[in-house]
């Protein structure tokens, strides 16, 4: 069995640089709107959190089955069934 391939290594840094292009965008426009460079990082600090939050959620709810899995996407998998417990009375 092979290691995973350059692209799915690549992928959690995908969504990284994606959240952070959303960050600088909202920074600017808050920079430009306020002229403030404390309010425009705050803007691009919480549109960095969010985008990363999006992303990481979205990539859960779209995962594609590996080689040795047969489920699919982490979010539609059932649950294992629990153990009973016993009453003990």
């Amino acid at each position: 069995m092979t290691g995973p391939s350059w692209r799915e290594r690549m992928k959690p840094l995908e969504l990284v640089g994606m959240a952070a292009v959303l960050g600088v965008f909202a920074g600017g426009v808050g920079f430009l709107g306020s002229r403030s460079i404390e309010l425009s990082l705050i803007f691009a600090g919480v549109a960095f959190i969010v985008g990363l939050l999006v992303l990481a959620m979205l990539a859960l709810a779209s995962g594609t089955a590996q080689d040795g899995d047969q489920q699919g996407p982490v979010l539609d998998r059932e649950r294992p069934s629990r153990r009973r417990r016993r009453d003990r009375s």
